[in-house]
């Protein structure tokens, strides 16, 4: 399992309710339940990924998150996860404003095109960045809507939400050095977050 999926796995709590948007092969799934006793199900586009949750036993529905999450009711789960996928959907906002609806929980994590190599190999070659999380040539990437951490936390905040935990990482998607946990926009590769509705931060978790 990827070594950000590990992370995100240790931030959901145990015996959630989760819902994995994106879910890719299943392998953070397949975790949770496994052995944080977790109630999970996941949503995922690509024919080869969702065969490879079927084989895994791993509930899953083959769905575009972008059309919205029209099969799940209003808070019919504790936590929604958007792994590495934010940057690929086509409506960024529309589909946090889905996982908050469906769930009073969202960790998202997505990777960070503020960080300052990126920067810098723009300024310099004056072409389009590649980076070992986005390894793809513009032409060829699924990464519509690339963001930085600044730009995350701006929509979240636009939404009314909060961002209640930052979990910074590098390259390899593990835990972010001294520098990204300092200037995180610009050393940290990725970061993961847990985002709450504004309410539960005043009251407490409900």
């Amino acid at each position: 399992m990827r070594l950000d999926l590990g992370l995100i796995a240790e931030m959901v709590p145990t015996g959630a309710r989760v819902l994995d948007l994106g879910c890719g092969d299943g392998d953070l799934l397949s975790a949770l339940i496994r052995e944080r006793g977790c109630q999970g199900q996941g949503v995922e586009v690509s024919s080869d990924a969702f065969h490879a949750c079927v084989a895994k036993g791993i509930p899953v529905i083959a769905a575009d998150i972008d059309d919205g999450l029209t099969d799940f009711t209003d808070n019919s789960f504790d936590v929604v996860v958007l792994s590495q996928t934010l940057q690929a959907t086509r409506r960024p906002a529309r589909v946090l404003h889905e996982m908050m609806r469906v769930a009073d929980t969202a960790i998202v994590s997505f990777i960070n095109y503020g960080h300052i190599g990126l920067r810098t190999r723009l300024a310099l070659r004056g072409r389009m960045p590649v980076s070992p999380l986005a390894p793809e040539q513009w032409f060829a990437t699924p990464n519509i809507h690339p963001c930085s951490i600044l730009d995350f936390e701006q929509l979240v905040h636009s939404e009314g939400l909060v961002c209640a935990e930052r979990h910074v990482l590098g390259a390899d998607g593990g835990p972010g050095g001294r520098w990204a946990q300092r200037r995180p926009n610009a050393f940290a590769a990725a970061a993961a977050y847990v985002v709450h509705h504004s309410d539960r931060v005043r009251t407490g978790p409900r």
